[in-house]
């Protein structure tokens, strides 16, 4: 198949084409200008940031022959074949596949040979953290003291898996996740560059989706391209990634601020019924409270995806109760957790929904119901210290007998 995907097509090549990891990719500038280009690196942070994609480009400007501002000028020998991942002087491993202790020893033996071609033998672990106790443990020393000729690029989404010792001996980077804006602005540039017409709300909807993931926001515009004809539309955006409209999830709201368990049903049922998947709809109806609270508490974040319309809505209506919001938002996250052990998820949510929409009836009713029981008692009581007609009757009797 000759088409290339987007998250290759548009993978950056140089640093300064990174989005929004200047505060990595400057320090490796400077330290590329100042030739203080350390042995071994890891990068940390979650999927789709660039950690994969700094680490390339790293092994390709230390192996430059004619760097521009400490960037790989990707013309060179060194460079195209870096970038084809033909190289035999640059090796990427994926530590889930070579998590064992007898490819570290392979490795161990590939590091005593200097490079063929280039300036420095580089090794990528994508991953790291897949490795083995055994495997981390044999990579130690040849990590400390490596010969002058070996770079090593570690990768992973989960740093504290990595054992100290390993850490210790590497230049840590934590790359973040990418910001609503700055994704909606680099879809935005790459639509105009495919000459691909757009709604803007459209790139909003796929940037929520992402989550920070740039390679999952390029992913999912490939999809919606794909599923558009001549134009991407919100409607069919919403359609294509399962997305619910945001006043489905405020009417959700509302009706359960309201102790109202029957709408409540209903509007799930009517968003299953349009072939919403569960997990979807509860993903997102969890970031729809969270923007709720942003908005309830003055927050000036950027990633707050809801319209002016539904922000005034919120803000107006009178059933707006924000601790409650903050047991609702609390209680849902919980059950999202759980939801992954769950036979009949869809069940799961919908019991959730009844114990939300229900809370305050059931506290009311449990308030009347100590509120009776204390009335009957104080009755009860009041029986007691009442005297009976017979103890009077003896009283009255002794009251005449003693004045004859």
């Amino acid at each position: 198949m000759s088409y290339q995907v987007l998250s290759r097509k548009w993978r950056p090549q140089v640093f300064t084409d990174v989005i929004g990891q200047h505060h990595v990719t400057d320090t490796i500038q400077n330290a590329i200008k100042l030739n203080r280009v350390a042995h071994a690196y890891m990068f940390c942070g979650p999927r789709g940031v660039g950690k994969t994609t700094v680490a390339r480009i790293l092994s390709k400007a230390i192996n430059c022959t004619n760097l521009s501002d400490a960037n790989p000028c990707n013309k060179c020998s060194n460079c195209t074949e870096i970038t084809a991942g033909s190289s035999l002087d640059v090796l990427e491993f994926d530590g889930a596949s070579n998590r064992g202790i007898d490819e570290i020893r392979d490795l161990r033996e590939s590091v005593k040979y200097p490079p063929n071609i280039t300036k420095y033998k580089v090794f990528i672990i994508d991953e790291v953290h897949m490795l083995t106790k055994e495997a981390f443990n044999a990579l130690l020393k040849t990590l400390e003291e490596p010969p002058s000729h070996i770079i090593f690029i570690f990768a992973t989404t989960d740093p504290h898996k990595v054992p100290q010792t390993i850490l210790s001996r590497t230049q840590r980077y934590d790359l973040k996740r990418i910001t609503f804006d700055l994704i909606s602005q680099h879809l935005e540039k790459i639509l105009k560059n495919e000459n691909f017409p757009y709604d803007n709300e459209a790139l909003g909807l796929i940037s929520q989706k992402s989550e920070g993931s740039l390679r999952d926001a390029l992913s999912l515009l490939d999809q919606v391209i794909a599923y558009s004809t001549d134009k991407i539309l919100i409607n069919e955006t919403k359609d294509i990634l399962g997305i619910v409209d945001e006043n489905i999830y405020l009417e959700l709201l509302l009706e359960i601020l309201r102790n109202n368990p029957k709408r409540t049903l209903e509007i799930l049922e009517e968003s299953s019924g349009a072939g919403i998947s569960i997990y979807d709809f509860m993903s997102g109806y969890v970031n729809f409270l969270r923007s709720c609270l942003l908005i309830i508490y003055g927050s000036k974040s950027d990633e707050v995806p809801l319209s002016d319309k539904c922000s005034e809505k919120l803000k107006n209506s009178p059933d707006i109760d924000n601790k409650k919001i903050i047991q609702i938002l609390e209680d849902c996250i919980s059950t999202q957790i759980d939801m992954k052990d769950y036979q009949q998820p869809y069940i799961a949510f919908e019991t959730l929904l009844l114990k939300l929409s229900t809370k305050d009836i059931a506290r009311n009713l449990n308030g009347n119901k100590n509120n009776n029981l204390k009335e009957k008692s104080n009755d009860s009581v009041r029986e007691k210290a009442k005297p009976s007609d017979a103890n009077l009757k003896d009283k009255g009797n002794e009251s005449v007998e003693r004045k004859t």
